[in-house]
């Protein structure tokens, strides 16, 4: 299903904008790893996103296929332009074009790219489909302002596939799908059988501080053992670097738990939220790329709830 998207916002047709748009000659650079027979890892950038990096900071997955030749994506990046150059990549790699486009959760630097592929065969959760209905525009719009010429061209697509978990083959290679939650309502995980790598999107961020707009840590944790249990070579994370000494699980709990638990004694201390985000990071985190960063948001993000929780309600007279 292809939604026109919102005309061009305002800001961005003002002059400045213009006439950068004149000069700009931004292209995405993507850098095949090779992980696995047949998987190869394109790695986003550590960092927030900016017009710098073009809004490239998630991690993309191509699988070979091979009935029909071509390529199965895991994540499509946040533009137009970043989907179509991730597809001609992988059908470099893989000698054929690309057969599915899976979207592991709604946040637009993992989803936009859907844009450069027909509807049907993008396929997803169906709590990621429902996120995306109602989410969608308001990231659309959001990632115009930040990435300008980036998107242009960037329609809303969204996925023409329910996804259902459970073993399957797609295109001749097959895989485990696992419907998880906690970074979103619907984190869709993947298991190719074949070389045991494990595709988590950001259920696990490695070397890299989660982000956690739509968290619930009491889902995230549980969706964490879930895929501590499935067997697997390698994982490949959402964000971070490919993690093939099982360090990446235990490291995400450690954060999560840490970040919850300092979070509720800034409660009960009666810290405001500017207080609690200068609060000290451990050092076993220093090796963390965005620590500080993501825990501030962090705290805007999960603060008013704890306080909601944890402070007794004031009757007014």
């Amino acid at each position: 299903m292809r939604l026109g998207r919102r005309a061009l916002l305002a800001g961005l047709a003002a002059a400045p904008f213009a006439a950068r748009a004149e000069v700009f000659a931004g292209r995405y650079t993507l850098v095949p790893e090779a992980v696995a027979p047949g998987v190869w890892l394109v790695r986003g950038a550590d960092e927030a996103i900016s017009f710098a990096n073009g809004g490239a900071i998630a991690n993309a997955v191509i699988l070979a296929a091979s009935d029909p030749r071509g390529a199965i994506l895991v994540d499509c990046g946040p533009s137009l332009a970043y989907g179509r150059a991730l597809g001609a990549l992988a059908e470099k790699l893989t000698g054929g074009p690309v057969q599915r486009v899976f979207i592991t959760h709604l946040h637009p630097d993992h989803a936009m790219g859907a844009a450069a592929f027909p509807a049907e065969r993008i396929a997803a959760l169906p709590g990621t489909i429902k996120d995306l209905e109602r989410d969608s525009r308001g990231f659309s719009d959001a990632m115009y302002r930040i990435l300008a010429d980036w998107m242009r061209g960037t329609e809303i697509v969204l996925p023409g596939q329910t996804m259902a978990p459970g073993a399957q083959v797609v295109a001749g290679r097959r895989l485990t799908a696992y419907a998880l939650s906690g970074h979103s309502a619907g984190d869709l995980a993947l298991l190719d059988e074949a070389t045991g790598t494990l595709i988590t999107g950001d259920l696990v961020f490695h070397n890299r501080a989660p982000a956690t707009p739509h968290a619930d840590l009491a889902l995230w944790r549980p969706s964490l053992d879930a895929l501590a249990a499935i067997p697997h070579a390698r994982l490949i994370p959402g964000h971070g670097p490919l993690d093939t000494t099982g360090a990446a699980i235990p490291q995400m709990r450690d954060w999560l738990g840490w970040l919850e638990s300092t979070l509720r004694q800034a409660v009960r201390d009666g810290l405001d939220m500017g207080e609690a985000g200068d609060l000290p990071i451990p050092a076993r985190f220093d090796g963390v790329a965005m620590a500080r960063y993501e825990f501030q948001r962090s705290v805007s993000h999960l603060y008013p709830h704890l306080e909601a929780e944890i402070l007794p309600a004031v009757q007014g007279d």
